[in-house]
C-alpha cells in the first residue's frame, strides 16, 4: 500500500517535470539549434498551465483519500451575468452590451486576478522539489534492486532494503506540502469576501430596481386609476346634486367603494413592502399571522428570548414566506412545521413538510434568490427534499449574543 501511494504522488508531483523533459528531448531530436528550442519551450508553457489545475485537483483528492483531510480548492466562483434595466449585462466586474462578451470578460479577468491560479502554478513549482522527490525514494530503490538482480547481489538488497524501509513514509510528505501550499490564504479568502460582496451588490441593485418597479406598476393600475376616477366620480356628483339628486347619490356609493377598494390595495402594497404586523408584534406572532391565511395545516414553534434585529427579522420573516409559498405550490403537503430557535449567535429558522419532496436550489430559482439575500448578512440556506419527502430547508442568520 505504501509503494503504491508513492508511486501515486510521485506521479502526480513529476508530470509537469515530465512536460518539460519531453519538450528537452523534442529540442534534442531537432538538433538543439539555437531557435529550436521555441517550440518545445511554447509547448511545455501551455502543458504547464493546462496542467496546474488538474495536478492541483489530483493532489487534493489524494490528500482526502488517504487522511480525510480536505482542502478547500479556493477558487473564486464567477457570479452570475445578469442584464440590468439599462439593457447592459453585469459581469460582477463590468458592464457588456451582450450575455456572451460578459461571459468571456468574466473568465478573461478571473483567470487573470483569482490568487489561486498563482497559488496553483506556485505549488507545480514546489511539489517536484518537495514530496516528489521524497515519494521517488522507495521507486528509485526497487529499479535499483532490479538493475542489481542479476550481477550484484549486494546491490538488489541494499536496493529492496531501502523500497521495504522507506515506502509506508515517504507518501506521507505529500500531506504536509499540500496544507501548507494549496490551502487557501487569508489573501484569498478576503478577494473571495469582495467578489461575494460585489455580486451581493449586484444582485441587491437589481431587486431594489425589479421593487420599485413593481410598486409604480401597483400605484399605476390600481389606486392611481381608482383614485383618479374616484375624483372624476366626485365632480359629476357634484354637478348633479342639484339636476339629478339620485344619479348623483349613486355616484357617491360608487365612490365609496371603489375608495374602499384603494385602501385595501394600498394596504396590500404596504403589506407587501413591510407588512405591520411585523412591525407591532414581531417576527413570531408574523409568521403565525401568515400561517393562518394559508389553506395547509401550519405549526409554528419558537424560542426566541429577544427579538433579532429589523432588518435580521424581515430578511427571515420573506424567507419563511417564500419556503411556505413553495410549499404550497408544489409540496402537496398537508402539514408544515415552521421552527425559530437561538443557537448560541445564530437565530435558525426551520420549514419541514410532508411533501412529495424532490426540491433543490437552481441556479436561477426562487431559493438561489433567497440564498444571495441571505448572504448580505452572512446567513446561509440548506435544503434537504428527498423523493417522496419530508423536505427540509434551514434558515441560519448570525445574530449578537446576548
Amino acid at each position: 500500500m505504501g509503494l503504491g501511494r508513492a508511486a501515486k504522488a510521485a506521479g502526480v508531483a513529476m508530470l509537469v517535470p515530465a512536460v518539460w523533459a519531453a519538450a528537452v528531448g523534442l529540442w534534442l531530436f531537432w538538433g538543439g539549434g539555437p531557435w529550436a528550442w521555441i517550440a518545445p519551450v511554447a509547448w511545455a508553457a501551455i502543458g504547464t498551465l493546462l496542467l496546474a489545475r488538474p495536478v492541483c485537483r489530483m493532489t487534493r483528492a489524494l490528500v482526502a483519500g488517504w487522511t480525510g483531510v480536505v482542502l478547500p480548492p479556493g477558487y473564486r466562483e464567477l457570479p452570475p451575468v445578469t442584464q440590468l434595466s439599462t439593457g447592459y449585462w453585469w459581469n460582477g466586474h463590468s458592464y457588456s452590451r451582450t450575455s456572451k462578451d460578459a461571459r468571456r470578460e468574466q473568465r478573461r479577468k478571473n483567470w487573470r486576478h483569482d490568487p489561486a491560479n498563482w497559488r496553483d502554478l506556485r505549488f507545480l513549482l514546489i511539489a517536484p522539489f518537495s514530496f516528489g522527490l521524497v515519494a521517488l525514494v522507495p521507486l528509485l530503490g526497487l529499479v535499483a534492486a532490479f538493475l542489481a538482480l542479476t550481477n550484484l547481489p549486494s546491490g538488489y538488497f541494499a536496493g529492496l532494503l531501502v523500497t521495504i524501509a522507506t515506502a509506508p513514509y515517504a507518501w506521507r510528505s505529500v500531506v504536509p506540502v499540500a496544507t501548507r501550499f494549496l490551502g487557501a490564504s487569508a489573501k484569498m479568502e478576503l478577494a473571495d469576501r469582495v467578489d461575494t460582496l460585489t455580486a451581493l451588490r449586484a444582485d441587491t441593485t437589481i431587486a431594489q430596481a425589479a421593487e420599485i418597479r413593481r410598486i409604480e406598476r401597483d400605484l399605476h393600475d390600481g389606486a392611481q386609476a381608482r383614485l383618479v376616477a374616484l375624483g372624476l366620480a366626485l365632480a359629476t356628483a357634484e354637478k348633479l346634486m342639484e339636476t339629478n339628486p339620485e344619479q348623483a347619490k349613486q355616484l357617491l356609493r360608487d365612490a365609496r367603494a371603489g375608495a374602499a377598494t384603494s385602501l385595501t390595495e394600498l394596504r396590500e402594497l404596504v403589506r407587501g413592502i413591510s407588512p405591520p404586523v411585523l412591525n407591532e408584534r414581531g417576527l413570531v406572532d408574523a409568521v403565525r399571522a401568515m400561517a393562518m391565511d394559508l389553506p395547509v395545516d401550519v405549526t409554528v414553534e419558537a424560542d426566541l428570548p429577544q427579538p433579532p434585529d429589523p432588518p435580521i427579522e424581515s430578511a427571515l420573516y420573506f424567507g419563511i414566506a417564500e419556503l411556505l409559498a413553495n410549499t404550497v405550490k408544489h409540496a402537496r403537503a398537508s402539514h408544515v412545521r415552521v421552527s425559530l430557535l437561538r443557537e448560541g449567535n445564530r437565530l435558525c429558522a426551520e420549514v419541514e413538510d410532508d411533501g412529495l419532496g424532490g426540491a433543490e436550489i437552481r441556479p436561477d430559482g426562487g431559493l438561489a434568490g433567497l440564498r444571495r439575500r441571505l448572504a448580505v448578512f452572512d446567513g446561509t440556506v440548506e435544503i434537504t427534499s428527498p423523493e417522496g419527502g419530508p423536505t427540509r430547508a434551514w434558515m441560519m442568520v448570525p445574530c449578537a449574543s446576548s
